[in-house]
């Protein structure tokens, strides 16, 4: 999946650290009908386990996970 992936709603995240990302996230995620995609910008490394973790006990879709300098992308799909 490249930077340009198609998303539906964008989420920033930055300068937060766990667990503010993931409870912003599922909030977003709330507000998406089925299918639609969240884009989550994080500044936190551990962003990359913890959103693991959070489409696995959630059975969202992690489409995506990237690395842009200091930045962390995620996709999920809503399920």
């Amino acid at each position: 999946m490249s930077a340009a992936t198609a998303f539906d709603k964008e989420l920033d995240a930055r300068g937060l650290s766990c667990p503010l990302p993931i409870l912003r996230a599922k909030k977003a995620l709330a507000e998406l009908a089925s299918g639609e995609v969240l884009k989550i910008v994080c500044t936190d490394p551990g962003s990359i386990r913890d959103f693991k973790a959070f489409a696995k006990q959630t059975g969202n879709e992690l489409l995506a996970q990237q690395t842009e300098g200091e930045l962390f992308l995620h996709f999920i799909r809503r399920r």
